[in-house]
């Protein structure tokens, strides 16, 4: 869904400047706090004997699940482990794949690359072209159009004030979780190849290298290898059986990648920034953080263990540089900060996520401007 458009090529990034506010006062002051924590704890940001856990346990769940799968001898078996593996495999991309791209699952950028690139390519989808824009692009002009590449010009749905308003979009709040299901499909078959040949629903152009390419290709048909035409070879259920299986998979995976994603950024309460003629926002990147993530349960230890720290978003953008299995201890020291430097900190039970999520797809379906509202605890 999200490379629907194919008529609109994409266009190069846009570099913006940012001004200097209170943002920058809370920002400096943020990382003194937050280094001299680390240093009088006397331990690193990277992850700790916790996280060499989670990777042990995250890997060896994906492996145990699909050897399970791949030697089930009911089809209901075939089924659950064959999902079993899908979730596993989602959670090892949302607790290790994201801290591994930022460099900080482990102190050894070697393992740091190599975790990002075994975690991530054997999904089917290219190491290289995600980790670069969501690094350069996404944590730096978050929801900024043209500028983030998660800001999507599709026009199934309007994100933006700047999109154009059809009759269709005042249903949008509707149809959406319908084509949320679509999402990891989309982003395997349709969204890197297209980008290959310059066209997207997104709006900024994307430069893979030939290298890239060709890794690309060979992991998409390793993971149609082993998903799809292992089992069918190995197993008695059939083609049609493997194929579903492989979709509800990718339907499942897809609905909780945007439940636990969308809401964050998607949202009544935040901001969709405009710069002037001359590339400059009216606020610091800081505070562009604090206005555009919507942060849920944040200090719930079941969220961190298994959305890798994804339910503090706002925290996560400014200290991408610290590993999630520190976001519990930290998380006070950000809020005092905030608190202090006059910044509104969002941050809420998940369901008024959701709920602020879905209203922001009315909103924006039915109003030519729509304007985030206050945030209030």
């Amino acid at each position: 869904i999200q490379s629907f458009k194919l008529s609109k090529k994409t266009i190069p990034m846009k570099k913006l400047k940012f001004s200097k506010d209170e943002g920058s006062d809370f920002y400096k002051e943020l990382n003194e706090r937050i280094e001299q924590y680390f240093a009088e704890k006397g331990i690193r940001k990277t992850g700790n004997t916790i996280m060499i856990f989670k990777i042990i346990l995250y890997f060896s769940l994906d492996i145990l699940f699909y050897a399970l799968m791949i030697t089930s001898t009911t089809t209901i078996g075939f089924y659950t482990f064959y999902l079993l593996m899908g979730l596993s495999v989602l959670l090892t991309a949302f607790n290790i794949s994201h801290d591994a791209a930022h460099g900080v699952a482990v102190k050894s950028k070697f393992w740091n690359k190599l975790l990002f690139s075994i975690s991530f390519n054997l999904q089917g989808n290219n190491a290289y072209v995600w980790g670069k824009n969501h690094n350069e692009s996404h944590h730096l002009y978050t929801n900024i159009e043209g500028s983030d590449i998660d800001v999507l010009n599709n026009p199934l749905f309007r994100m933006t004030e700047t999109q154009e308003l059809k009759w269709f979009h005042k249903y949008q709040f509707i149809y959406a979780p319908f084509l949320y299901l679509l999402y990891s499909i989309n982003w395997f078959f349709f969204r890197e190849t297209l980008m290959l040949l310059n066209y997207s629903s997104r709006t900024i152009k994307i430069e893979i290298p030939k290298n890239e390419v060709v890794k690309l290709v060979i992991y998409k048909l390793l993971y149609i290898g082993y998903m799809i035409i292992i089992p069918i070879y190995l197993l008695p259920f059939g083609w049609t059986t493997v194929l579903l299986a492989f979709l509800l998979n990718h339907f499942i995976v897809s609905i909780l990648f945007v439940g636990v994603l969308g809401v964050s950024h998607l949202s009544d309460y935040v901001q969709h920034p405009i710069p002037d003629q001359n590339n400059k926002l009216n606020m610091s990147w800081p505070k562009l953080q604090m206005c555009t993530s919507v942060d849920y349960n944040a200090d719930s230890i079941f969220f961190n263990w298994t959305l890798g720290g994804f339910n503090a978003h706002a925290l996560h953008h400014l200290l991408p540089n610290i590993c999630h299995v520190h976001y519990l201890e930290i998380l006070p020291i950000f809020r005092e900060t905030a608190q202090k430097h006059g910044l509104t900190y969002m941050e809420m039970p998940y369901r008024k996520s959701l709920a602020s999520h879905f209203r922001f797809l009315k909103g924006m379906g039915t109003q030519q401007t729509f304007k985030p509202i206050p945030f209030a605890r």
